[in-house]
């Protein structure tokens, strides 16, 4: 960390963006669609520790939980519960993907807290996959179900009837640009955490200050565990809240 921290003329020099930099896993060539990079290999860790702990920590299925399948049912019943509560007991035929996509935010978040390895959640590209997923199958499914009524979602039918076509407009903004704010949300909390991290981490190579540096450090990875769980969850529930409105457009 120090030589990488002061340059050659003995300067602080360190780049706290450094670490979102994508690359290649094998060999230093371009970057294309299939190449197998940084952030395939920690989204694979992620898929492996959802199944560790989801198929493998509860094949025994014991009467007396073991402390993997513990954490594996209160996770399920979490996310249950908040399926049930936000949307409605008819969305829990959706359970699987929202739990899905809750499973791999939070593990992708708390493996990036692994010295050295690669927070895959910092990044729009990964992200914004998740939420435009979000994003088209609330909307195909709110058309599917309840056709053209799912158009009065941007009708504000208790507004006065000259407001109600200026709401409506606002409405239809808001609606697209729920994807943006979904994935914004989630990847500048988790890149600004780290990145803030890497800052002090710089300056705990000058030593009047590292005291100081160290316990900054520890307080914000602290706080980045806080982080790493409560956006996973933020996410989850906003999923759920635009289920609710393919659901039952007219609420």
């Amino acid at each position: 960390m120090a030589s990488e921290a002061h340059g050659e003329e003995g300067g602080l020099v360190f780049h706290p963006m450094d670490q979102f930099i994508v690359k290649p896993l094998f060999g230093d060539g371009a970057v294309h669609w299939y190449t197998i990079t940084n952030v395939t290999l920690w989204m694979g860790f992620a898929v492996l520790g959802i199944f560790l702990l989801m198929v493998i920590g509860t094949r025994g299925r014991a009467v007396v939980p073991s402390r993997v399948q513990s954490i594996a049912e209160l996770a399920y019943g979490f996310v249950y519960k908040m399926v049930e509560d936000v949307t409605g007991k008819d969305a829990v035929r959706f359970f699987p993907y929202i739990f899905t996509l809750f499973l791999f935010i939070v593990f992708a978040n708390f493996l990036g807290l692994i010295p050295m390895s690669f927070t895959t959640t910092s990044h729009f590209a990964v992200t914004a996959v998740l939420a435009l997923a979000v994003f088209i199958t609330v909307t195909v499914l709110g058309f599917v179900l309840n056709g053209t009524k799912f158009l009065g979602l941007f009708w504000v039918s208790s507004a006065p009837l000259a407001l109600r076509p200026i709401l409506a407009v606002i409405e239809l903004i808001s609606y697209f640009v729920r994807p943006v704010s979904h994935c914004i949300r989630l990847a500048g909390n988790v890149m600004a955490g780290h990145a803030v991290i890497k800052v002090f981490a710089g300056f705990a190579a000058i030593a009047v200050i590292s005291p100081v540096s160290v316990l900054a450090i520890t307080a914000m990875y602290g706080l980045e565990v806080l982080v790493a769980f409560i956006q996973a969850y933020v996410f989850t529930i906003l999923t759920c809240v635009y289920l609710k409105d393919a659901l039952h457009p007219s609420h």
